[in-house]
């Protein structure tokens, strides 16, 4: 499926920290999302997650995990995420706003989500992304692959 929903959206003032939701933000292009700690001029300015992966760790972890907890800035539900987007592919969210895909995972490292949660999505799963075409973005947005 190409289309879906912005589940939700998740921000920290710093780098190295789990995130916050908010309702709503603004994307500005080539920097990233107004008051995130991962903005600026380089290819990781955005994360983006499959809502469906948050639901399966949850349960083989048997707890709850919330909006920013794996440290994502868009948790996106109804697209397959991890396994139907390649690196420059374009995404749109909302009326505006549209991400680039830059890259799929990262390297692993020892990080505030694995001593949290005991284990992390970004490495294997996150899409980090480039903001091409700026606007506000609010949860319950659509989310389309273009």
């Amino acid at each position: 499926m190409n289309k879906g929903t912005l589940r939700a959206i998740c921000i920290s003032t710093e780098r190295g920290q789990l995130k916050t939701p908010v309702s709503e933000a603004n994307m500005i292009e080539n920097f990233g999302i107004e008051n995130d700690g991962h903005a600026g001029d380089w290819g990781r300015q955005v994360t983006c997650l499959d809502y469906a992966s948050v639901e399966r760790v949850s349960k083989e972890l048997g707890k709850e995990i919330h909006p920013g907890e794996f440290a994502e800035n868009l948790l996106i539900e109804g697209i397959d995420l991890a396994g139907k987007i390649e690196a420059g592919q374009r995404i749109k969210i909302g009326e505006t706003a549209v991400l680039e895909v830059s890259q799929i995972g990262k390297e692993d490292h020892p990080s505030v989500v694995t001593r949290t949660m005991g284990v992390s999505l970004l490495p294997s799963e996150g899409l980090f992304c480039r903001v091409v075409s700026g606007g506000f973005i609010r949860t319950g947005d659509v989310v389309e692959v273009i």
